[in-house]
């Protein structure tokens, strides 16, 4: 009997069946091309992996405001899309599904990243701990410009945009990033949103600007073509809350009006409970979300497997394994060896550690 037989087995996600239920996680790999547009590379990275059920891509920047890495790709420029187009139709010619993820950073980005060297925006004047990366090398985090109430309409237009352009350059849907710190977390949480208007103080408004998000977003795709990924456990990018399971179950329970696709759940991490955070499991969420819940953190064959057995989760996301292994789903139904992955060339660079794993059939036996 195969071990991962639930987990290869096809699942309905809005309008597509998917062919099995193992999804390449979104990862951000800095090797976008001038413009930050997608090129020629980017094409062969994501071809390679379109045996997963879903592919959901590295985080693209809905506005040059929303910029926070070196070589990390957009979707607001006529280039961006058509450079994202060559990515979703070489992925449909090989039968694959593909979601683009996007993005703003809010404060975790720095002046030289910005337009005209603007101070990077955030629900509140705190500065995150540690350094930006930019182009000269890591630097120092500033202290973001609080954004005017005046001017969320706009960022909840940049997403809308970002969602046009998603669904021009030919992805089968998108999903909205509300984790990791960014800025739709950085609104979420009451360590970094200190606001006193509409958008702060209570938990119904620091979740307010996420719900505004999605429903601009469903507004353009549709709710089965939407998915949206939140990190309860997280402590990425200096994030904490006072009560993440009152936070949190607030906004995933306010998610079910949508009937989104899925929920896309981080667990965890070890690094999460090292710097304060409350360990709160996908299951957790289980009873409370009414769709298909999607979960993320270093799971492997067997874990994978048995999360979906056991109903704590319907899809399980990869990171690591897919960067390594193109094949994984094959590599799972044989039970075969996995690549090892080269941790740096993880962020940046060319060919090496990016396009160049070895499929298992080029392997020697």
């Amino acid at each position: 009997m195969n071990t991962a037989e639930h987990l290869l087995s096809p699942i309905q996600v809005g309008p597509y069946i998917l062919r099995n239920r193992m999804v390449m996680a979104p990862l951000t790999r800095n090797r976008a091309g001038a413009g930050n547009v997608p090129g020629p590379i980017n094409v062969i990275y994501y071809t390679q992996r379109a045996s997963a059920g879903l592919l959901i891509t590295e985080a693209a920047q809905v506005s040059p405001q929303g910029i926070g890495y070196p070589a990390t790709p957009g979707i607001h420029s006529p280039e961006q899309v058509a450079g994202w187009r060559l990515v979703t139709d070489a992925v449909h010619e090989q039968g694959g599904r593909i979601f683009l993820q996007l993005w703003h950073v809010g404060r975790i980005s720095h002046p030289s990243l910005q337009e005209d060297g603007a101070l990077p925006v955030a629900p509140s004047a705190i500065a995150a701990k540690g350094e930006a990366q930019t182009y000269e090398g890591p630097q120092p985090f500033v202290i973001p410009r609080a954004l005017e109430t005046n001017e969320i309409p706009g960022i909840i237009d940049q997403f809308r945009q970002g969602a046009e352009s998603a669904l021009a350059a030919g992805f089968d849907g998108v999903e909205i990033h509300g984790a990791n710190g960014y800025l739709l977390d950085q609104f979420l949480r009451d360590g970094t949103n200190q606001r006193t208007d509409a958008y702060g103080g209570s938990i119904e408004n620091r979740a307010r600007l996420h719900l505004e998000v999605t429903k601009a977003v469903v507004d353009v795709w549709g709710a089965d073509r939407v998915g949206i990924r939140l990190s309860p456990s997280g402590t990425f990018n200096s994030m904490h809350d006072s009560n993440p399971l009152a936070t949190f179950g607030y906004l995933v329970t306010a998610l079910n009006r949508f009937n989104l696709a899925y929920l896309h759940l981080l667990e965890p991490s070890e690094a999460d409970l090292r710097h304060g955070g409350t360990a709160i499991p996908t299951s957790h969420f289980r009873p409370i979300f009414q769709g298909l819940l999607m979960t993320n953190g270093g799971y492997d064959r067997e874990t994978a497997e048995a999360a979906i057995t056991s109903g704590e989760a319907d899809l399980v996301s990869f990171g690591t394994l897919f960067i390594a292994n193109p094949d994984l789903p094959e590599r799972f139904q044989l039970n075969a060896p996995l690549n090892r992955p080269d941790a740096a060339s993880f962020y940046g660079g060319d060919e090496k550690g990016y396009i160049d794993y070895p499929a298992l059939q080029l392997q020697p036996r």
